[in-house]
């Protein structure tokens, strides 16, 4: 199993999901995505928070899909470190980019503002939609429907 380690050092917990659970972590991802674009004009670190939490929130949702929790303290990383076991190395640069919007978004929040750039957060959307999307095709089988799509 590729997280026996994890089990072991007590980072995680076996736990029973509803599809139900899933999904609401999916709608939470794509709201702050879309929150997180409304913002970005009118302030870079939190338009960057919130696309952080958008992806750590479909990762989530990958982990109650596979029967896991996040458990004890350091719980983003946690995370993180699940996506990379659950993922494997075709998403090895994607699971890279989001430890290091997790590592900046801690910075942000615990540190100081203004680590962000222009140019970086402008390009986060586009990052984590997709692997949102990815997550999603993954947990339930099924595209995101848009408007256009439906």
């Amino acid at each position: 199993m590729p997280y026996e380690k994890l089990l072991e050092q007590r980072r995680i917990k076996p736990y029973h999901s509803k599809p139900q659970e899933v999904e609401r972590l999916l709608k939470v991802a794509d709201r702050d995505l879309s929150t997180a674009e409304k913002i970005l004009s009118e302030d870079l670190d939190w338009a960057f928070n919130i696309i952080y939490n958008g992806l750590l929130q479909a990762a989530r949702a990958l982990m109650l899909h596979e029967g896991f929790r996040a458990r004890g303290p350091e719980q983003h990383l946690t995370v993180v470190r699940f996506c990379k076991l659950a993922l494997g190395p075709e998403y090895e640069r994607q699971v890279a980019l989001f430890d290091q919007m997790r590592r900046k978004r801690n910075r942000l929040v615990y540190e100081t503002g203004g680590l962000v750039s222009r140019l970086e957060v402008e390009q986060a959307p586009a990052f984590a939609r997709a692997f949102v999307e990815e997550i999603r095709l993954l947990t339930t089988g099924q595209p995101h429907l848009t408007l256009e799509g439906a």
